[in-house]
């Protein structure tokens, strides 16, 4: 299969392999040849006591290939396993423009009897690895505890001798979905997964049998399927890219974008500027929203969501009429008479242990609580749960008018070894996340197609390649401040988009330059501000921020992220967005307490034989430099306090 920049070759051999015989990239020249040692095949998993690898052996049933949208193409293959009968359906598929290769399969089990899938791995390749040596790359996610760090990137030589480079991904995991691995002459490989459970990834190098292998496994695994039944694994993808992790993130990032990602709800107004109840925290009632509204709708807010604290309680998901006497529809209609969307908070994993579905239906808990705002936690993949969940959402979209849910929670894979739920009891991380969480999400989206959902998990603690077919936009760090924010922001973007690096910007981060400058770059800017606070001077600043955000954010979404200093608090920090259609760039360079007054900026990604106006939303200093010495000598920024900012603007003349 290929599309002038990628090529994966597969062979069913004579003896009745599947197996990969290479992957190349096309532009480069690059290819990743088989280990001699170690056969692999994108089909690894185990049925009962039968071990499906590259070990198996088939006959083909069929093969042919169907278009795809966006364009590319599909191969299936039809496999009967020798040894029992079993159908494997291998699906590989490959997009025009992207050096990706997408792939999964179906287990059609062949025997009278219920069997198990107890493994499965979606990223079962290995390589030679030529002799030479190899750094990997991972970022973690969202965590509450201390470590490891929010959003921060971590890289490390393997160990040639192999040792695992381990990435712990899905909902309450420690690291992002995503891993990228490169030689010493910068030719690389990325990878995502497409699962919001628990997943423990591996890179080794085994350098004496000439080898580098991956692997991805569902934790816990231990899934039922019927006789004549099919289990479909979830997909995962595997790219080629030569140079710098930023290229790596950059490929992973426009691949999902074409691919994966729930489409822009309002393009090119997204990502959204936001305004958000919290400030309040549940103190909230239909005069403080009616207050709020107005400002936030003068100051060019487009969507004013109702955080917790709107609801009778937690999992009974009907306005408090002690808050609403009017109704909380009264509110919805008000927000739209004013040009905004109207968004709800519904943490639907989690319900109080008083309110009526938990009074009537005692059961429904999960075995693992969360203790979310003293709420305990659902199990839903526990179908009588699951389609009470269903019918809720989709009544509380139709009563309230809702334009945007935003999904809340501790953790939205439940582990459950309930005896009396549906669900097999040691398969919860699998069927917490599928026959759970993500029929539910589907379910009220086919239901109401026009509400948009957002992730968060008191941040972003589900940074996966499933989330992003489901939700618009992430939740990175949960209303932690400016420095917070821009940490997350600078390791999200990494693997993500930057529409799916949400920020939450705090009451207490106050309104200035700084401030506002530290939610300038990446996904929809939330404003917990309490507006109905404000001073005319400041309600004038913000409103003039807003729309500077509004300008620049689809430049920044659709450009090359160029990560050039990491945030920290006694550093500056600097992060770029290239745009190679309009061949212009934008930078947000932030001083926290360093004592530097001034940044020597490096930008990159620019045409060396161009030349480029640079200047300044803060300092009045303009430049019109080469291309290749703006990226060789950089310019000054002058940030002259601790707290300090500017962004930098570079265009093509």
């Amino acid at each position: 299969m290929g599309n002038g920049q990628i090529q994966a070759v597969f062979q069913l051999t004579p003896e009745g392999y599947f197996r990969s015989q290479g992957i190349s990239d096309l532009t480069t020249g690059d290819q990743w040849l088989p280990s001699t040692n170690q056969p692999s095949t994108p089909v690894n998993f185990q049925a009962g006591g039968e071990v499906f690898d590259a070990q198996r052996q088939y006959d083909l049933l069929d093969q042919f290939t169907q278009n795809t949208t966006p364009s590319g193409v599909s191969q299936y293959i039809l496999l009967r396993d020798l040894k029992t009968g079993a159908q494997i359906t291998v699906m590989l598929e490959i997009y025009d423009g992207q050096p990706v290769l997408h792939y999964g399969w179906k287990y059609r089990n062949p025997g009278a009897s219920q069997v198990h899938i107890t493994t499965l791995d979606m990223l079962p390749w290995s390589f030679n690895d030529a002799g030479k040596r190899y750094t990997a790359f991972r970022v973690d996610q969202w965590s509450l505890d201390a470590v490891p760090e929010d959003f921060e990137s971590f890289q490390s030589v393997l160990d040639p001798e192999g040792s695992a480079f381990e990435v712990y991904s899905g909902a309450h995991g420690d690291q992002c979905g995503w891993l990228a691995v490169r030689d010493s002459d910068t030719r690389g490989l990325f990878a995502g997964w497409e699962f919001d459970g628990r997943t423990k990834a591996t890179i080794r190098q085994v350098a004496p049998e000439g080898e580098i292998g991956f692997s991805a496994s569902l934790m816990d695994m231990n899934h039922p399927v019927d006789s004549a039944a099919d289990f479909q694994s979830p997909w995962a993808f595997l790219g080629l890219f030569h140079g710098d992790f930023d290229e790596a993130g950059y490929r992973t990032q426009r691949f999902v974008e074409a691919v994966l990602a729930q489409p822009l709800p309002d393009a090119p107004a997204f990502p959204y500027v936001s305004w958000d109840s919290w400030g309040y925290q549940d103190q909230i009632d239909e005069g403080v929203l009616r207050r709020n509204a107005g400002i936030a709708a003068a100051l060019g807010v487009e969507l004013f969501v109702v955080d917790l604290g709107w609801a009778r309680s937690i999992g009974d998901w009907y306005e408090d009429p002690t808050k609403f006497p009017n109704g909380l529809a009264a509110v919805s209609d008000t927000v739209h008479s004013l040009g905004m969307k109207f968004g709800l908070h519904f943490a639907l994993t989690e319900a109080d242990p008083n309110s009526p579905v938990l009074r009537e239906n005692p059961d429904w808990t999960s075995t693992e609580n969360d203790n979310y705002h003293n709420a305990v936690s659902l199990c839903l993949s526990n179908q009588p749960a699951r389609d009470w969940l269903i019918q809720q959402g989709t009544r509380m979209i139709d009563d309230y008018h809702v334009d945007w849910i935003l999904q809340d929670g501790e953790n939205m894979v439940k582990e459950c070894t309930k005896s009396t739920h549906t669900h097999d009891p040691a398969d919860s991380n699998y069927s917490n996340a599928v026959d759970g969480l993500n029929a539910v999400i589907s379910a009220i989206r086919t239901a109401r197609p026009n509400v948009s959902f957002e992730n968060c998990e008191d941040g972003g603690n589900m940074m996966t390649f499933n989330m992003v077919k489901n939700y618009v936009t992430s939740v990175t760090n949960d209303a932690s401040g400016s420095l917070e924010s821009r940490r997350a922001v600078y390791g999200a973007t990494y693997p993500f988009p930057p529409r799916f690096a949400e920020r939450y910007m705090p009451d207490t981060d106050g309104i200035s330059p700084y401030a506002t400058d530290s939610y300038r770059f990446g996904g929809p800017w939330v404003l917990m501000t309490r507006l109905d606070g404000l001073t005319a001077d400041q309600k004038g600043f913000l409103a003039d921020q807003i729309g500077r955000f509004k300008a620049q954010r689809t430049q920044i979404s659709s450009g090359k992220v160029f990560h050039l200093a990491a945030p920290a608090a006694n550093a500056t920090d600097a992060i770029q967005s290239y745009d190679p259609v309009t061949d212009s760039a934008i930078a947000m360079i932030s001083r926290a307490q360093s004592d530097g007054p001034e940044y020597q900026f490096h930008p990159k990604g620019l045409n060396p034989a161009a030349r480029y106006t640079v200047w300044f939303e803060i300092d009045p200093s303009v430049y019109s430099m080469g291309g290749a010495q703006l990226m060789t000598n950089g310019v000054r920024v002058k940030l002259p306090t601790p707290f300090s900012s500017d962004v930098a603007h570079i265009e093509a003349q």
